[in-house]
């Protein structure tokens, strides 16, 4: 049974969440090594979140609008237990209207070892001479004209992450008449120059490609310095707690203290207090790690788990051995137990894009799925709910 939730626990604890976060740079990293790697996504979880704190200052419209949750889990091995966590927007359990929250988007331009990647300029080697940021402006998630079908539901002319969440909650949602949408109002600002440095970045070679060289910069050293240095600067644009701010890295990866740990190729954050949420997210166009990794594919994996997770800690029972996640994982991030595995491409504006299948709110704590069709997932891979994770 799932409901919204009107007393909050007083603390969820800091999750070890793949554990890619605050580790010591151990050594520096050569220049061109080969591109290898596994794909990975990762979660900075907010230290310390105080539910009634959150919520106080989302009524109040100091923090970012969220709703609360509690389930009961039907699973075995969890059946009975109680969880309770926040999501973006208005509830869909009570809601029929539309809820919007705005995105801020920030291209960031990288210079690696004298190589430039720059989202804002058009790429002839690898777009077709198309602009990267423009392709994302014209893209299913940013724009809400393409008609998305999701397990045979027609749930009409959105934003992907809109889809997704209204089929998420479909039983509920079309119980009250099918209204209710969570849209994300984007604006996209000026880019951003980042010179990481030797001590914090590398180019990779990738052969085969439209492009030869593949940038990777330190994931400890750029979520430092975008957070304790890019967000501040950005106040005066708008950017602050009520809102989320995205980073788009073109054709840029990153890692984890050396390249033997690569390749994380987006993650979503929070800090502070109202908490300020962030997503740093690849926009690929050279196929580095395949079709299930290309342009919006990361960004609808970290846009889709912030609007269900968005202090990176709302808990679950233990699922795994799915998706990225080799062991167990205890958070719903909707995204990891179907990363690698694709929605149908949506063609629009002249330019194909992937975007990754979500798994639903009922994968995680068990069925009866309360989504679209009675599937556990929006493209119906997962036909059932998570089963005990050991």
């Amino acid at each position: 049974m799932i409901v919204d939730g009107s007393r909050r626990v007083a603390a969820i604890g800091l999750l070890a969440i793949l554990s890619l976060f605050f580790f010591t740079i151990t050594q520096n990293v050569s220049a061109q090594e080969e591109l290898k790697g596994r794909p990975m996504f990762g979660v900075r979880p907010l230290a310390n979140a105080n539910l009634d704190a959150i919520q106080a200052q989302s009524n109040a419209s100091t923090g970012l609008k969220v709703w609360t949750y509690k389930v009961t889990s039907t699973r075995t091995g969890s059946k009975g237990k109680s969880y309770t966590g926040v999501m973006v927007g208005n509830s869909p359990l009570t809601t029929k209207a539309t809820t919007t929250t705005t995105v801020y988007v920030v291209p960031l331009i990288f210079d690696i070892g004298g190589q430039t990647f720059n989202p804002t300029v058009a790429d002839s080697a690898c777009l077709a001479g198309k602009v990267p940021e423009t392709v994302l402006k014209n893209s299913p998630m940013v724009l809400a004209t393409h008609d998305f079908k999701v397990n045979g539901v027609d749930m009409g002319a959105t934003q992907y992450s809109d889809a997704f969440q209204r089929s998420n909650f479909w039983k509920d949602v079309s119980a009250l008449g099918g209204t209710y949408h969570n849209k994300l109002a984007y604006k996209f600002l000026p880019a951003k120059t980042i010179k990481p440095g030797t001590s914090h970045s590398t180019l990779l070679s990738l052969s085969g490609s439209c492009t030869l060289l593949y940038g990777a910069v330190e994931i400890n050293w750029f979520d430092s310095y975008i957070a304790g240095t890019v967000i501040p600067s950005l106040a005066s644009a708008g950017v602050g707690p009520t809102n989320l701010v995205a980073f788009m890295m073109y054709n840029v990866t990153m890692y984890v203290s050396t390249t033997a740990s690569c390749c994380v190729l987006g993650y979503h954050g929070a800090f502070g207090s109202p908490a300020q949420t962030y997503a740093p997210f690849e926009f690929d166009s050279a196929g580095a790690f395949g079709t299930a990794s290309e342009d919006t594919d990361v960004m609808a994996h970290e846009i889709d788990e912030w609007q269900d997770d968005p202090l990176g800690n709302n808990p679950t029972p233990a699922w795994g051995h799915v998706g990225q996640q080799t062991g167990c994982q205890t958070n719903l991030e909707v995204g990891d137990p179907l990363s690698g595995t694709n929605f149908p491409n949506v063609t629009m504006n002249g330019f194909t894009y992937h975007l990754q299948e979500l798994a639903f709110f009922s994968w995680f704590y068990g069925g009866p799925s309360i989504g679209a069709g009675g599937k556990f997932s929006d493209h119906g891979t997962f036909t059932s709910a998570q089963g005990p994770c050991t």
